[in-house]
């Protein structure tokens, strides 16, 4: 689970990211699934689109991938989403760390 900081963190780094999976109509397929799997394991985070004539919603695509690949919604604005998941053998974002609860 990010915290706001890390995903306000890891909103700017999606800004100069290019769309690389793009959901399109009829179902989301194993085939995207697939897709999105490999681009998050080489890139750790990655953007991408709903087009006007998918049956889900951005909102919708963002959770089904990220619930499939195991994966963290950063952002949904409008058509586009954003995901994260840290690669475990070779990181390449370090996240700011979370401050420590006070009791």
């Amino acid at each position: 689970m990010l915290t706001s900081k890390q995903r306000a963190y890891l909103r700017g780094l999606a800004n100069n990211l290019d769309t690389i999976l793009i959901v399109g109509k009829g179902e989301i397929t194993d085939n995207i699934i697939m897709q999105a799997d490999t681009a998050l394991t080489a890139r750790e985070l990655i953007k991408g689109k709903r087009l006007e004539n998918s049956a889900y919603t951005a909102r919708e695509c963002a959770d089904i991938l990220s619930e499939k690949c195991g994966a963290d919604v950063v952002q949904v604005i409008g058509s586009k989403f954003v995901l994260y998941r840290p690669n475990p053998d070779e990181p390449v974002i370090v996240l700011p760390k979370a401050k420590k609860e006070r009791k």
